[in-house]
């Protein structure tokens, strides 16, 4: 049962060959098999969960279902519950902080009828993209190889989704948290287009979105992610989300290998999105080149306007808590105890140029394939793949552009390294076409090689 998809388990619950109280044990079994290396869960709620499932099973024989009615999901900790524990991942936190509100997407999960019974490990601040954590005494491991992260910030959400722990799960993204360990765990992660899925709290580039293992569910949990709330200013306005109908034949695809700045696309990587793009060619798709549209100066600007931002969350607290914090993440903010203001606005001012830069460059087409990350998973206790605090951001070159953007993204297994792990294609669409790059995710599930078995 621990690789049923949401749909799978919808239809089983309908003509009830299964019930949400055999899925949720199902989960809870398949966590305690596999959580003692991975790492993946800071809180596990069972009981609660068998409650909610026995609820759902009752709805289900009434006739009156939800939308994902039984479904198990697992939200990322910084996604605030009530009463539940709110320490973004680090130790700087007080051991008894809890939120003190319902975050938009904990609420429309629970509206429709999914069962929320664990929350999932993220580094400090989720400032990370690898799941290192002052909190945790062991960082969250990749289930395709346990000596490698699963990446981050949404690193326990990944390890789960990839190691069978049910079929939804919810992360975060503001410069690739959802894709890179999406892209690293063969998973299916989006980032919707800003807006799209209301979330608090806010900021430039912020958003919520699933990890699954399919393109199928992902659809499913964004079209209930997406329902309004106002809480949220940024919000769109509804529209519709499910994989819209498309035409391969004379679609215009922009193929960029080049980001304009960071580590360089490994070999290994650039033949699988390679061979992807070739797939989609033989379609009829229209494959074209895309030049590199950032450069050195955007990257360095919002590292430092970043930094700035950090310290001053950091610096604000009292100096026993301070000292908690992950020392890699303090040595990365120390510099901006020196900025002046102008090398703050100019940073921020960066946060634009790239918005304008990334819609102009993907305008000409329909849709951009790339990698998702230069590389491939890297050892689990590093921060980043370069583990330096000076170069802290050399692997999201090709992430962060639609987070200041605002275009929606899909992380979607491309193939594997000659050592098994597998390696991420993004797909970028244009800014609102959510159920675009879903649609051409599904094309891709049909296209691609057969994939290996899950890891569970």
């Amino acid at each position: 049962m621990a690789g049923l998809g949401a749909a799978e388990l919808l239809s089983a619950y309908c003509c009830g060959e299964l019930s949400p109280v055999d899925a949720v044990q199902a989960v809870l079994a398949q966590a305690g098999r596999r959580e003692g290396g991975l790492h993946a869960l800071c809180a596990v709620e069972a009981e609660a969960a068998l409650a909610a499932a026995r609820a759902s099973e009752a709805r289900w024989r009434a006739g009156s279902a939800l939308a994902l009615d039984g479904v198990p999901v697992t939200l990322k900790e910084n996604i605030a519950v009530p009463g539940a524990a709110y320490r973004l991942g680090t130790a700087a936190t007080p051991d008894g902080a809890v939120a003190d509100f319902e975050a938009p997407p904990a609420a429309r999960l629970r509206e429709a009828g999914a069962i929320r019974w664990a929350r999932t490990t993220m580094p400090d601040y989720g400032m990370l993209s690898s799941g290192l954590s002052s909190l945790y005494a062991e960082p969250a491991r990749n289930p395709w190889d346990v000596a490698l992260t699963p990446g981050g910030s949404s690193a326990g959400a990944a390890a789960a989704a990839a190691a069978g722990y049910g079929p939804l799960h919810l992360g975060t993204d503001i410069g690739g948290s959802i894709r890179l360990p999406a892209g690293w765990c063969g998973l299916v992660g989006l980032k919707p287009s800003h807006g799209r899925v209301p979330i608090k709290p806010g900021y430039a580039g912020r958003v919520a979105g699933p990890l699954t293992r399919t393109v199928a569910d992902a659809a499913l949990m964004l079209a209930v992610l997406a329902q309004p709330d106002a809480r949220d200013p940024t919000q769109l306005a509804p529209g519709a989300v499910s994989p819209r109908p498309l035409e391969l034949r004379g679609l215009r695809l922009g193929l960029q290998l080049d980001a304009g700045w960071g580590e360089a696309v490994q070999p290994e990587v650039a033949a699988a999105i390679v061979a992807a793009a070739r797939a989609f060619e033989q379609a009829g798709a229209i494959v074209e080149p895309l030049a590199a549209f950032t450069t050195r100066e955007t990257a360095d600007g919002i590292d430092r306007f970043w930094r700035m931002r950090s310290w001053l969350d950091i610096s604000a607290l009292p100096p026993e808590r301070r000292a908690k914090v992950l020392p890699y993440i303090l040595d990365w903010v120390a510099p901006a105890a020196g900025y002046d203001g102008a090398t703050v606005f100019r940073g921020y001012s960066q946060m634009q140029a790239l918005r304008e830069a990334a819609n102009a460059a993907c305008e000409p087409f329909d849709f951009v394939l790339s990698p998702v990350s230069p590389m491939p998973a890297y050892p689990a206790h590093l921060a980043s793949p370069l583990h330096d605090p000076a170069r802290p951001f050399e692997h999201i070159a090709f992430t962060l552009p639609s987070n200041m953007s605002e275009q929606p993204a899909l992380a979607i297994n491309a193939g594997y390294t000659g050592e098994g792990l597998p390696i991420g294609l993004q797909i970028v669409g244009r800014r609102f076409d959510d159920a675009g790059v879903l649609a051409l995710g599904a094309a891709w599930e049909q296209l691609r090689p057969a994939q290996r078995s899950w890891p569970f």
